[in-house]
Formats: C-alpha cells, structure tokens, sequence
C-alpha cells in the first residue's frame, strides 16, 4: 500500500512542480520561442478530459 500511495504522490509532486515552473517562467510575449514551456498544458487537458470520459464510459458499461 505504501508503494503505490508513493508512486501516486511521486507523480503528483512531478506534474505539480512542472505547472509551477511553466507558470514562472512563462514568456511575456507569444512570440518568445526561447522560453517555451515544459508541457502543453491545453495538449494535458484534452486528453485527460478524453481519458476521464472513457473512464467513466467504460464504469457505465461494466456497471449496467
């Protein structure tokens, strides 16, 4: 229980602290392409949305 409570927080911590930098050091402008952020965070919640629908399709099914 430990371990995956550990991994779990692990990727929390990660994710978290990659928004925080991103958020930081973001560019002032649009066109600044020196400083691009690590993650594309509109890329993130598309496909967590897409996953968490799928999800919850899949539970539907399973659950009649």
């Amino acid at each position: 229980m430990r371990l995956i409570l550990g991994i779990i927080l692990g990727a929390l911590i990660t994710v978290g602290a990659a928004y925080i930098y991103d958020s930081a050091h973001a560019p002032a402008t649009a066109t600044a392409a020196i400083s691009r952020p690590l993650v594309n965070w509109d890329v993130v919640g598309t496909k967590w949305n897409g996953l968490t629908r799928r999800a919850r399709n899949e539970w539907t099914r399973i659950a009649g």
